[in-house]
């Protein structure tokens, strides 16, 4: 998925950005109020289409070149870019990562949730998935909270790996985080240029400055986190079967604070335990 450079946003424009960061949130809701053993993902996605559409909007996942589905349905072992289809069908105590985006007008959101479907199963599966999904969620809402008061991007990426290393410390799990893929930035085009990381890497990265909007979103297994890419051209996939959630939300940064466009509270429930305050701009 190319980027094509990034420009800042004003306040006005950002103001624009959060009605496809609604549209993407509202979508990913129907889509985890649905979420039942024996639904299919391409039942998913339909419904995710639908929620878009009749807010204005449309999928830009439909945009990307050989790409027609406005959701990635990701299930157990696969991280990231699953393709929905009528065989895909959920069962109890599955982990599925549900990943979309919307475009209103010339601007776009693109977020990602975890869910672990409901139902009878083992008790300790479930346990296990639960807490991956719970960890790669708080990495992310540690993530968004150093951007809120950081210099340079990059120690976004050491917030998400710091967290994610104390838990697993904590829990005795040795999680890995994926470093083939990272967060982006966001505009007129859902994937822009600069990177966003999800761990250390060289370097300071881009400043902080107000006009900055990425797409934050750590990828996380409960075991190595090789992966390979399935016979579909897409699937990413754990290669030692590990099970995998990943979590997505686009931020913005502008002159008052920050402010995360695909939740609907702007992030105020998430960032909470960080003490910090997001900031609205309507």
């Amino acid at each position: 998925m190319a980027r094509h450079g990034f420009e800042l946003k004003t306040n006005e424009q950002i103001i624009l950005m959060r009605e496809a960061g609604l549209a993407t949130a509202a979508a990913l809701k129907a889509v985890r109020q649905a979420i039942k053993p024996g639904i299919s993902t391409l039942e998913l996605d339909k419904i995710a289409d639908d929620t878009i559409n009749a807010l204005g909007g449309h999928s830009n996942f439909q945009l990307v070149p050989g790409y027609s589905h406005t959701i990635c349905a990701s299930i157990n072992d696969e991280v990231v870019h699953g393709i929905p289809a009528v065989n895909r069908i959920l069962q109890a105590g599955d982990i599925v990562s549900i990943d979309c985006g919307a475009e209103i007008g010339e601007w776009n959101g693109d977020s990602a949730i975890t869910v672990i479907v409901p139902g009878e199963t083992n008790p300790d599966t479930l346990a296990r998935r639960q807490k991956l999904s719970d960890v790669t969620e708080s990495s992310l809402w540690a993530g968004i909270a150093a951007l809120a008061k950081a210099k340079h991007l990059n120690q976004v990426g050491e917030a998400i790996q710091d967290y994610i290393e104390a838990q697993g410390q904590k829990d005795g799990i040795n999680y890995g985080i994926l470093e083939e893929y990272v967060g982006h930035g966001i505009g007129r085009s859902m994937h822009e240029d600069p990177a966003v990381y999800n761990y250390r890497v060289r370097g300071n990265g881009p400043k902080v400055i107000p006009g900055l909007v990425v797409a934050i979103e750590p990828m996380v297994t409960a075991g190595s986190a090789v992966t390979k890419v399935l016979g579909d051209g897409w699937t990413v996939s754990t290669k030692d079967a590990s099970d995998a959630s990943h979590w997505e939300h686009s931020v913005a940064v502008h002159d008052r604070g920050i402010w995360v466009l695909t939740a609907e509270d702007g992030g105020a429930s998430g960032l909470a335990p960080f003490g910090v305050v997001p900031v609205p701009l309507n």
